[in-house]
């Protein structure tokens, strides 16, 4: 067995190994005590501050009720979410409204479910919570570069400094509590410097609130905690410096408290760190073909039975970890790797045909193969059967 593959396999679960090598059939697996492990260690890393599931990440009712009994809140974008969260039984008061886009009818709706907790980005926000939420806490979201992050998030969601002063005012004068701030450093963060800008425009924003007499209660970290088992277009791991981040929410956390001068709460939303390295695919190989192309080269094409539309949505930026269990000394060559579909962003790295994987000369139709790392946004993603393939059945392996 080649190294690459044995460390591969060493970054599995005894449980998920155990289901991928039994399983006859394409299949997802969650490992719900591997999730509670990795629950574990973020609480231990920051003690004292409130994790809110990003739901988004893995809408797995399982799963979501492992995290509930450990003491995890929910960040919900939807009614449809908040509704799923309740069913845990944790309490309303842990589950917030994450979504800064938010209809009229759904903000109402969440009012109805008893959401209290709103995050917004704009004064039309501010005044649509006031008329259909009356008296709810809102907290701001604030814009970040999102550099250094795989997905930045950088347009689409937060204001400005002085935007964030302007709704938190606004909200205070609707008759709605100025509760909070929020940030996202963006998906998948690999660099702690991220952290280090956002800490920096907190303390900025939460000064001057002091100055218009708002004084707010806590600040949500949002996502952006990596996954651990990701490799770049080379094979390489990724290495998330989760060395590095700790130690600097720890700091920056602290450095907010003294600027505030008095009791102030964190939450964090993470996502794809506490299930992504928790899941993985049963998946197969469809072919292994060598085609010559326009320019003249010769170039092999590895198509496997799970792709973008059915499980591998973010494979447009992730690269995950592959693993033949068959072929366990292969001789290989290089490889473009892609879905089943007949669309040509079914294709993986980033849907184009210059990124190479090696893979297993011998390959052949029906193979296994176990996609590592998987475990985040699989779900949520899958379509309803693009092409005619039907989405991933899950399987949630026991705590």
């Amino acid at each position: 067995m080649n190294r690459s593959t044995r460390t591969e396999l060493r970054s599995l679960t005894t449980a998920l190994r155990a289901a991928l090598t039994a399983a006859t059939e394409d299949r997802i697996f969650y490992d719900l005590a591997g999730i509670a492990r990795r629950y574990a260690d973020l609480v231990a890393e920051l003690p004292g501050v409130e994790v809110r599931f990003a739901m988004k990440a893995c809408p797995v009712d399982e799963v979501l009720a492992e995290l509930a009994t450990l003491g995890a809140g929910f960040d919900a974008a939807s009614p449809n979410e908040i509704t799923q969260a309740l069913r845990t039984g944790v309490p309303v008061s842990r589950v917030h409204y994450g979504n800064t886009v938010k209809s009229d009818q759904g903000i109402a709706e969440a009012y109805r479910l008893g959401i209290r907790d709103f995050a917004t980005d704009s004064l039309s926000d501010i005044t649509a919570i006031a008329e259909h939420a009356p008296g709810s806490r809102v907290f701001c979201r604030l814009a970040t570069s999102g550099e250094g992050a795989l997905w930045g998030l950088s347009r689409k969601f937060g204001c400005s400094a002085a935007d964030a002063v302007r709704v938190l005012t606004a909200a205070r004068e609707a008759g709605l509590t100025p509760a909070g701030l929020s940030v996202h450093v963006g998906s998948q963060q690999l660099t702690s410097k991220a952290w280090v800008a956002a800490f920096e425009l907190l303390g900025d924003v939460l000064a001057e609130l002091g100055q218009h007499g708002i004084r707010l209660d806590h600040i949500n970290l949002g996502g952006g905690l990596p996954a651990l088992g990701y490799v770049d277009r080379h094979g390489t791991a990724l290495d998330p410096p989760l060395d590095e981040i700790f130690p600097v929410l720890r700091e920056g956390i602290d450095q907010l408290r003294q600027l505030h001068g008095g009791e102030l709460d964190f939450l964090l939303e993470p996502g794809r760190h506490l299930v992504a390295d928790q899941g993985a695919i049963r998946a197969h190989v469809y072919r292994l073909t060598s085609r010559q192309q326009p320019d003249g080269e010769r170039q092999y094409w590895l198509y496997l039975s799970c792709g973008k539309f059915n499980g591998l949505y973010e494979m447009d930026q992730v690269q995950y970890r592959l693993v033949f269990p068959t072929h366990p000394d292969p001789e290989y060559v290089p490889a473009v790797v892609a879905g089943p579909t007949c669309d040509s962003d079914d294709t993986f790295p980033h849907g184009q045909t210059t990124g190479r994987i090696p893979v297993p000369r011998a390959l052949a139709s029906g193979d296994p193969v176990w996609i590592l790392s998987s475990g985040a946004y699989a779900v949520s993603y899958l379509t309803q059967g693009f092409n005619g393939f039907a989405p991933l059945p899950y399987t949630v392996l026991p705590g």
